[in-house]
């Protein structure tokens, strides 16, 4: 949730609302007036989504074998996943 704060209420206690942001993950727009003209929020972490195809291209290749290997391995967890029951995980 992004919080309104007026650019002087920011001003005279900087620090506390740049600790707000970076350990408390909030998000602030600043007024001037009754107008937003900026905004204080936590940097993005991560990686660009742009990436992805580079990083993928750089992950090791399975050999058909370990392919093989892996499908059988996953086939095999979901028909024991398949026959266990379901538990509620709210129950004591």
């Amino acid at each position: 949730m992004t919080l309104k704060t007026t650019v002087t209420e920011v001003a005279r206690n900087f620090a506390g609302y740049v600790n707000r942001v970076a350990f408390g993950g909030e998000s602030f727009v600043l007024m001037r007036g009754k107008k937003p003209v900026a905004e204080l929020r936590p940097v993005p972490a991560g990686r660009r989504l742009e990436e992805l195809p580079g990083m993928l291209d750089a992950l090791p290749r399975l050999s058909e074998e370990e392919a093989a290997e892996l499908a059988g391995d996953l086939d095999r967890a979901r028909e024991e996943l398949g026959s266990m029951p379901l538990r509620d995980p709210w129950a004591s």
